[in-house]
């Protein structure tokens, strides 16, 4: 008996029987031969690991464009805190922690350059839309590898793609990550926020902070715990009715007061119009896109305006930025 199957058999015997268990997975579209030490969720978590579009997302923003400071989240260490919240749930329910730290680790691989300022602005340009979550399944599946993909299991994409707040994963531990998205990104927005003096502790709202906590490791514990507790040994992840009230109101606070605050994002229609020239500009002069995207205009069928999302999506800040300088700014005004 391989390592694999062994750890297979161990799944079986502990995990809660609302579990995702690695051998009865809904398989890959090609199929592999498996790995003698690794599970399929374990093998999906380490692509995703080392693809190039999870080392981009360094250099990518999560709130606060160019921000000055070390200590501000980029859209990576948004993702490991994703990640380690989830698997927390995870292995306190008893559910698969391999298939959660896969589909947390892949999430958000389709954002953009400049975060939702560059979502939205490609979204609007393009006439067949774009969504990051979209974008991410579509990286696993078609860009990865020099459009090989990473042939990745049906339940990590199934995770990927309804991981917001409208989706609904077919898997318990999809519906963690989804949870635990939003909470790593209220809670750490906030922090974020207090640090750039856009808010104060002391700003907001009694009515949740009194139910979730008064600093960030307070409310962490308590929506963790929470969940924990609403969801051990029941067929779906939820929240109790008053911390999710508490956790919604924050949501709408951060919305009203730190997604939307001129201090916060001033810079973000200066990005948008980045985003939006650049893509007029590979419409007009596809020839200047990777020989990789071009080939695959012609060998697939993919619409011109597909292949620029693509290639601009999975620009870094700084490489966006580079890009736009070259073609808009005269050489003699660069500094």
């Amino acid at each position: 008996m391989t390592i694999r199957e062994k750890t297979e058999l161990f799944e079986k015997e502990y995990l809660s029987p609302y579990a995702a268990l690695s051998m009865e997975s809904k398989g890959r579209d090609k199929e592999e031969i498996p790995c003698d030490i690794r599970p399929v969720y374990q093998r999906d978590r380490d692509r995703i690991l080392h693809c190039k579009a999870f080392r981009r997302l360094k250099h990518k923003t999560q709130v606060f464009l160019t921000p000055k400071g070390d200590h501000y989240r980029t859209r990576l260490t948004h993702t490991l805190e994703v990640a380690q919240n989830a698997r927390t749930i995870a292995r306190a329910l008893r559910l698969n922690e391999d298939l959660t730290e896969a589909i947390a680790l892949g999430h958000d691989l389709g954002h953009t350059p400049f975060g939702h300022a560059g979502e939205r602005a490609l979204n609007h340009i393009c006439s067949e839309g774009f969504a990051h979550y979209k974008q991410s399944v579509r990286i696993v599946e078609r860009l990865e590898k020099s459009g090989m993909g990473l042939n990745l299991t049906w339940e990590v994409r199934d995770g990927i793609l309804n991981h917001q707040m409208t989706g609904k994963a077919a898997t318990l531990e999809g519906r963690i990550v989804r949870y635990s998205d939003k909470i790593a990104y209220i809670n750490h927005d906030v922090d974020d926020a207090i640090r750039g003096g856009i808010i104060r502790e002391i700003d907001l709202p009694r009515a949740y902070t009194d139910i979730l906590g008064h600093s960030t490791r307070e409310r962490l514990n308590t929506m963790i715990h929470d969940i924990v507790e609403q969801s051990l040994d029941k067929p779906d992840i939820r929240m109790s009715e008053e911390v999710e009230y508490a956790f919604m109101g924050m949501r709408r606070y951060m919305f009203e007061n730190v997604y939307t605050n001129t201090k916060a994002k001033g810079e973000e229609k200066k990005a948008e119009n980045i985003v939006k020239e650049l893509f007029l500009y590979y419409m007009e002069h596809p020839e200047l896109l990777p020989n990789e995207y071009v080939e695959r205009m012609w060998y697939t069928g993919e619409t011109q305006e597909r292949s620029v999302c693509d290639y601009i999506a999975g620009m870094t800040d700084q490489y966006a930025i580079s890009k736009f300088q070259e073609f808009f700014i005269p050489d003699s005004w660069k500094s």
